[in-house]
C-alpha cells in the first residue's frame, strides 16, 4: 500500500525569498511530501495574495499564528503534518515553539535563533514534547558527505590533527544591501540577522561539516570577526581558531567578499593516516591521500567495499546514492535526502513509534543550538582581541 502524502506548511517564503524553492522541490522530491499550506509573508494581505499566485494550489494563511491555530483543528491526515520555517533569523523562534507547543513537527532554516536564551529554550521544549525538529544544514544531505563521515570516522585516515573547514562567497563584497537585493538587507541588519552576517550565515555551515565528518566537537575558540565594506553593520569575514574535543586544532573560516567564490564549501581533515578532502562545488567526489600512494578519489556511485582503503560499508549508505554514476546529484538532491529523512522521523512521531532524531541523518535541535553557541563564543572572542573563548 503507497503511503499517504504528509502535508507540509510554509512559514516565510513569500517576497521573493530564495530558500523556499529549493525546499519546495525537495518536498516534492518523493511523491510522499507535498506542501499544502502557507504563511508568506508578515503583511497579512501580501500573504495571502501570494498564497493565490503560488505555483501550485495551496491554503493561504494571513499569519502563522493563525495557520497554526486552524491546521491543528483539521482531523489527522487533512492537516500540516510538519512545518518549514524559511524565515529572516529573528523570526524563527516564535513560530518553532509555536508549532511544537500545537503538536507539529518542524523543520527549521538555520541558524536556529539569533540568540543562545531562545535556542536552548527550543532544546528544552523539543524534549519536553519528544517531537521532530530538524535544521537545514543542506550539506549534510550530500552523499558524499555522509560517505565522507563513513572513512573519517571508522578511522580510515587515523586521528584527527588538523582541520580546514570554510565557506568563501563574493557577492557581498559590495555595498549589495543597498542595491535591492532583499537577500543581502536583511543579512547585514542586526536586527534581523543577530549577532553575525558571515559567521552566522555560511560559517555555521562550514561548522557543521566539521562536526558531522570528524563526529568532533569545538572545545574553544578564537575569532576575529571583520567588516571590509565601508559602513556595514556586521561582520563579512569570519575566521576561527578552533581548539577540538580530541586535542586537534581547526579553522572555521568563512568569507562573503571573496570575489570569484560563488558557493565554495569544503573541508580538509588530515589525520595520523591520511588526509581527506571535499569541494561542495565538486560533491561527486571525496579525495584519500594515503602517504607514498597516488590520491583515491571516490565518486558518489562508483564506490566498491574491501578495495584494500575501505571495509565493509553500511548497506544503508550504498542504497541512498540515487542516480547512477557520473549523472550529478546536487543541491536539490541534498535538500531532498534531509526531507526524506526527516520525513521518516515524522511518521513515526505521528504514528506513536519512537524515532531518534539523533543528528545522524540531518541537523537536530542540539546541533542547532551548537550552531548559535558557536557565533555567541565567536562574538565573545572577537570582542575581547582574539581571546580565547571555552564553548
Amino acid at each position: 500500500m503507497s503511503l499517504r502524502s504528509l502535508n507540509v506548511g510554509l512559514i516565510g517564503g513569500g517576497g521573493g525569498a530564495f530558500i523556499v524553492h529549493p525546499h519546495q522541490r525537495a518536498i516534492h522530491f518523493d511523491g510522499t511530501r507535498q506542501v499544502t499550506a502557507a504563511a508568506l509573508h508578515p503583511d497579512p494581505d501580501i500573504a495571502l495574495v501570494e498564497a493565490k499566485e503560488w505555483p501550485f494550489p495551496i491554503q493561504g494563511y494571513r499569519s502563522y499564528d493563525e495557520m497554526i491555530e486552524s491546521e491543528v483543528r483539521k482531523p489527522a491526515g487533512q492537516r500540516i503534518d510538519y512545518a518549514l520555517i524559511v524565515t529572516p533569523n529573528h523570526v524563527h523562534y516564535d513560530p518553532a515553539m509555536k508549532c511544537i507547543e500545537a503538536g507539529i513537527p518542524v523543520f527549521c532554516e538555520k541558524p536556529l535563533t539569533v540568540t543562545l536564551d531562545e535556542a536552548a529554550s527550543l532544546v528544552a521544549a523539543v524534549h519536553e514534547h519528544k517531537i521532530p525538529f530538524g535544521v537545514a544544514h543542506t550539506y549534510l544531505g550530500h552523499w558524499s558527505t555522509r560517505f565522507a563521515r563513513f572513512i573519517v570516522q571508522c578511522g580510515l585516515i587515523g586521528d584527527i590533527r588538523w582541520v580546514d573547514s570554510f565557506y568563501l562567497q563574493g557577492w557581498l563584497a559590495n555595498r549589495t544591501e543597498d542595491q535591492g537585493v532583499i537577500q543581502a538587507e536583511w543579512r547585514v541588519d542586526p536586527t534581523s540577522a543577530g549577532a553575525s552576517c558571515c559567521g552566522g550565515d555560511i560559517g555555521t555551515h562550514a561548522l557543521m561539516q566539521l562536526r558531522y565528518i570528524t563526529g568532533l566537537e569545538i572545545s574553544r575558540v578564537s575569532c576575529r570577526m571583520e567588516t571590509f565594506v565601508q559602513d556595514r553593520a556586521l561582520d563579512d569575514h569570519f575566521t576561527t581558531y578552533c581548539e577540538l574535543s580530541n586535542g586537534g586544532r581547526a579553522l572555521v573560516r568563512a568569507s562573503q567578499i571573496a570575489i570569484g567564490h560563488k558557493n565554495d564549501l569544503g573541508i580538509e581533515i588530515n589525520g595520523t593516516k591520511g588526509s581527506l578532502s571535499w569541494i561542495q562545488e565538486e560533491p561527486e567526489k571525496v579525495i584519500v591521500s594515503l602517504p607514498e600512494q597516488p590520491d583515491r578519489t571516490y565518486w558518489r556511485a562508483a564506490v566498491t567495499a574491501n578495495d584494500g582503503f575501505l571495509g565493509d560499508i553500511p548497506s544503508e549508505l550504498l542504497a541512498e546514492s540515487t542516480l547512477p554514476s557520473g549523472h550529478g546529484e546536487a543541491f536539490h538532491d541534498a535538500f531532498a535526502r534531509l526531507h526524506r529523512c526527516f520525513e521518516q522521523d515524522v511518521r513515526a512521531y505521528l504514528e506513536g513509534i519512537p524515532f531518534h532524531c539523533d543528528g545522524n541523518r540531518y541537523a537536530n535541535v542540539e546541533d542547532g543550538y551548537t550552531g548559535i553557541k558557536f557565533i555567541d563564543a565567536a562574538v565573545q572572542s572577537n570582542n575581547q582581541d582574539g581571546a580565547w573563548i571555552d564553548m
